[in-house]
C-alpha cells in the first residue's frame, strides 16, 4: 500500500516493538517463544534491506538519494520503521486483506465484552468503523475495537508491542523441533516436510493444555516402521523426491498423521510423539527457570535497560512459564496413560 500523505506518517506512533529493543533487552527474552521469534525477523529485516540496496544501488537517483555515504536518507533503521508501522497498524479487511486505514487503525485494542466497534468494508471496499450491537459510548470515553481476541501474549508483544493487562494466560506459544542429528533419513524428511518445524502449545477453556504439530511425526517414525524416500524420474527430464508409507505414495507431506492413525501400532507413535514434545517442552521450562534471574533481581539491572521492555519481558515470561508447566504435567500424565 502507499502511503502518500506525509501527515499520516507523522501521526503514526513509534511503537517499541522487540525488533527495537537493544541486545541487553532482548536477553530478557531468554526462554520464552519471543526470543526466537524477534531473532528471526530481525535476520529476515536485514535480508530485505540487502535486497532492497542490491536491487536499486544501481539505479542513478536510488543511488544518489537512498544509498550515498554522505548524504544517502535510507538506513537500517528506516527500515525497521517501516516495518513497525505496517505489522502494528495493518487491518485484516473482509473483502480486500491487510491494509492501514487512517484512523480506524489508530484505534486501540481491547478484548471480549470491552470491545466497543468493529471495522468492515461497505459495498464500494470503503473501509467503515462501526458501533457493536448493545454497546454505548458515552462522550469523552475511548472507542475500542480487537485486534484478535485469541492472540497469545507472544503474537501481541511481537507485532504491537504490549499485552493486554487482563491477560492471565499466554493463551498459546510456538516452539520450535529440530530433526535429530543421528537420524538417516533426516536430510529427506526436512527436504519433503512443508510443516512448520514445531509445535504450537495452547490453553484449552478448561484450563487444560493441548498441542498441535504435524512436523512431530516426522521424528517418530523411520524406515523400520515402514516409512521410505524414492527420487522419481519426472517425464521432463527431472527428478523429484517422494515419500512413502508402507509403499503407499503420500502425496500430501502435512497428512503423515492421517496415515499412523490408520495404523495398528497408532499407540507407539502417539507415544514417541508426545514423548518428544515433553522433552521439547521441558527444556524450554529449564532455560526459562535457569534465567529468572533476569527477571527477579530488579534492583540491580543494567541502567541501560529500559523499564517498558523489562516489565513485558518479565509478564511474558511469567505468563509463558505457567502454560509450558501444565503443558508439561499433561503430557506427563498422557505418558502415565
Amino acid at each position: 500500500m502507499l502511503l502518500t500523505d506525509h501527515r499520516y506518517i507523522k501521526f503514526l506512533p513509534a511503537e517499541l516493538l522487540p525488533t527495537f529493543w537493544t541486545e541487553d533487552e532482548r536477553q530478557l527474552l531468554v526462554g520464552t517463544s519471543l526470543k526466537a521469534a524477534t531473532t528471526a525477523k530481525l535476520k529476515s529485516l536485514h535480508r530485505e534491506f540487502d535486497n532492497l540496496r542490491t536491487a536499486t544501488e544501481t539505479i542513478g537517483w536510488c543511488s544518489k538519494n537512498w544509498w550515498d555515504d554522505e548524504e544517502g536518507l535510507i538506513s537500517f533503521d528506516d527500515w525497521l520503521q517501516v516495518d513497525a508501522m505496517y505489522r502494528s497498524r495493518a487491518l485484516e479487511f473482509p473483502g480486500i486483506g491487510d491494509a492501514m486505514v487512517p484512523c480506524i487503525d489508530m484505534a486501540n485494542h481491547s478484548s471480549g465484552e470491552s470491545t466497543t466497534a468493529l471495522y468492515e468494508t461497505d459495498g464500494l471496499e470503503n473501509a467503515i468503523l462501526m458501533l457493536q450491537d448493545g454497546k454505548t459510548i458515552s462522550t469523552g470515553n475511548e472507542i475500542t475495537i480487537t485486534y484478535g481476541d485469541d492472540k497469545g501474549a507472544c503474537e501481541m508483544l511481537f507485532s504491537y508491542g504490549f499485552i493486554e493487562d487482563s491477560m492471565i494466560s499466554a493463551r498459546e506459544l510456538f516452539l520450535e523441533l529440530g530433526m535429530p542429528e543421528d537420524d538417516p533419513l533426516g536430510m529427506a524428511k526436512k527436504a519433503i516436510s512443508t510443516a512448520a518445524p514445531g509445535i504450537k502449545l495452547f490453553h484449552r477453556e478448561d484450563g487444560s493444555t493441548d498441542w498441535v504439530s504435524d512436523f512431530v511425526w516426522w521424528l517418530c517414525v523411520n524406515e523400520e516402521d515402514g516409512l521410505d524416500f524414492q527420487v522419481l524420474q519426472m517425464t521432463d527430464g527431472g527428478r523429484e523426491l517422494k515419500a512413502f508409507w508402507k509403499e503407499e505414495g503420500l502425496q500430501d507431506a502435512t497428512k503423515l498423521k492421517d496415515l499412523l492413525l490408520e495404523d495398528p501400532l497408532w499407540d507407539v507413535f502417539h507415544l514417541r510423539a508426545v514423548a518428544v514434545l515433553q522433552d521439547r517442552v521441558g527444556a524450554q521450562l529449564m532455560q526459562l527457570r535457569t534465567t529468572e534471574d533476569l527477571e527477579h533481581a530488579d534492583h540491580g539491572r543494567d541502567t541501560s535497560i529500559r523499564d517498558g521492555p523489562w516489565h513485558l519481558a518479565s509478564r511474558l515470561r511469567h505468563l509463558e512459564g505457567r502454560l509450558l508447566e501444565r503443558s508439561y504435567a499433561d503430557l506427563e500424565a498422557q505418558v502415565r496413560s
